[in-house]
């Protein structure tokens, strides 16, 4: 390819196809999509150098980071990827010492040079792109549990292995197994991340969080790291500061041990693709704690904040001593608003509710159970996954909607800010939209769903339930990898199809698992209620 870059792992590549001009829609340029590309093949190299040789904990640590700097919206800066290259180098410098002064080199342990996959048969370029993408997903639920201390030697091992075969020639029929491996072990993953949060923070309860500013200085935290909004608790707490969360943030808000810090007061915003306009003149500090960041505008640089693996040009960035003096001198100085500032969702809603994990939902099991023996509750849907800019995307919002009134809806992750605003009402008591946290709580829906297929003695794709997604990012890849491992039939996949996934791939999926792209929301509703 002759192309300045090479990208297309996010929904809103360009043209549906790819970027390959000066820079990515996400903003990202070409040489920094360069820099992520040779990142990604020096952990390559890494991997084959540990296939013979023992790895260690910091290995571990080095791959995991090295793969959620490669995702949407973490990094836009070229320096610290250069010094992230340079870490992985290092890394494998001390696993094989011998090779790096080697005068016959084999290049067994060498850079992986990726336009091998991007130029690859389009087949072998999607099944490689699946595993690709899969594990960087994947790689930001491991960071997440290895930061409250948590960690699986299965799930390590499989980054290895995974990237490993990346940088040999395989065939299909050899990569995909490897593709649905990818969802199983993310599964595992999912699951030792859900403890790690249940375990430090408390089960998440139902709680109802408001969209109002109130006056006087405040920070808002975005990403999805508990710890560091924890930490900034911490710091903050008798300041008169009030602290309010951003994006994946929200479900912060439902765990019990964050609960009890009374300036943590509501959430700000909505989606993470609004924040350039949301964020322009606000008087208060922003932490960005992981990916969602966006291209800092001026009108809200000097504000901005970033810390663990998120980088951005001039933006300054809080180190692992977790020292967030200036954030918290920035509100301070700024002040924050004179007056209460009321805003809303998209839909005009005033607060929205949080907290339905599995713990709460299973709580209720009885309830739910009772209501679809009765005929109160007909039907399931789960409507998440992540939002994004792309026109189309209102189809969630009205398909939840004119989703019927005797159905529940049940949600995750970003894409819930088309619709958490709205008022759908009860059945039985229970709300007829439950957020079950962030993108990776899709363990939780997944848990769920697994529980009531064994109380009602069926398979999931028995059940009376439809999941209907909609994706942005490798996170959201390695969960419908998850979904389709568990072998989960009719998902509906949209604002578009992934543009990495072959004709050939695509037609393997809609055979083998009904894999269905969204059209409309009353068509779809029709095709699945048995309607018309």
């Amino acid at each position: 390819m002759d192309n300045k870059m090479f990208c297309f792992q996010c929904e809103q590549t360009a043209g549906c196809t790819g970027c390959v001009r000066n820079a990515g829609v996400c903003g990202k340029t070409a040489a920094t999509a360069a820099l992520q590309d040779e990142l990604t093949g020096a952990l390559i190299g890494l991997a084959h150098a540990c296939e013979n040789n023992p790895k260690t904990d910091a290995t571990d640590r080095i791959v995991i980071e090295g793969l959620f700097t490669t995702i949407t919206n973490v990094n836009f800066n070229d320096e610290t990827l250069k010094e992230m290259i340079a870490h992985v180098h290092t890394e494998k410098s001390r696993i094989v010492p011998g090779c790096s002064a080697c005068a016959s080199p084999c290049g067994n342990t060498s850079d992986y040079d990726m336009k091998q996959i991007w130029d690859a048969d389009e087949d072998i370029r999607s099944l490689k792109s699946l595993i690709l993408f899969g594990i960087r997903g994947m790689a930001a639920y491991a960071y997440h549990a290895l930061m409250l201390g948590l960690s699986d030697e299965t799930v390590n091992n499989f980054f290895y292995k995974a990237l490993s075969i990346l940088g040999y020639d395989y065939e299909m029929n050899e990569l995909l197994p490897i593709v649905l491996e990818v969802g199983e072990v993310n599964l595992r993953c999912m699951e030792l991340l859900d403890k790690a949060n249940t375990t430090t923070y408390g089960t998440p309860v139902p709680t109802k969080v408001s969209l109002t500013i109130e006056k006087g200085p405040f920070i808002v935290v975005s990403g999805h790291d508990l710890k560091d909004l924890e930490l900034l608790l911490q710091q903050t707490e008798g300041k008169g500061i009030q602290v309010y969360t951003h994006g994946e943030m929200l479900p912060a808000h439902a765990y019990p041990k964050l609960k009890k810090y009374k300036h943590l007061k509501g959430n700000f915003g909505t989606a993470w693709q609004n924040q350039q306009k949301e964020f322009d003149q606000v008087p208060g500090a922003f932490l960005f704690t992981t990916n969602c960041l966006m291209p800092v505008k001026p009108g809200y640089a000097d504000r901005v904040f970033t810390t663990e693996v998120v980088s951005y040009p001039e933006i300054v960035h809080i180190g692992e001593d977790k020292d967030f003096t200036p954030v918290i001198e920035k509100a301070l100085e700024l002040g924050g608003y004179s007056e209460d500032q009321h805003k809303t969702g998209i839909n005009g809603g005033t607060s929205v509710m949080t907290g339905f994990g599995h713990g709460t939902v299973l709580s209720v099991a009885d309830k739910v159970i009772d209501a679809v023996k009765s005929g109160d509750i007909r039907h399931f849907f789960l409507v998440g996954g992540c939002d994004g800019a792309r026109p189309g995307r209102n189809y969630y919002t009205e398909f939840v909607k004119q989703a019927p009134m005797d159905s529940i809806v049940l949600t995750l992750a970003c894409g819930k800010y088309r619709f958490n605003d709205l008022d759908l009402g009860e059945i039985n008591g229970i709300p007829r939209i439950l957020d079950m946290g962030q993108c990776n709580d899709a363990y939780s829906a997944i848990y769920v769903a697994q529980a009531l297929a064994e109380i009602f003695g069926c398979g999931i794709n028995e059940l009376p339930l439809t999941l209907v997604l909609s994706w942005y990012e490798q996170k959201a890849v390695c969960i419908l990898l998850t979904l389709l491992a568990l072998g989960v039939k009719n998902i509906y996949l949209g604002p578009t199809l992934p543009a990495f996934l072959s004709e050939s791939v695509v037609q393997l999926l809609v055979h083998r698992y009904s894999l269905t792209p969204i059209t409309a929301a009353p068509q779809d509703l029709d095709a699945i209620l048995g309607r018309g």
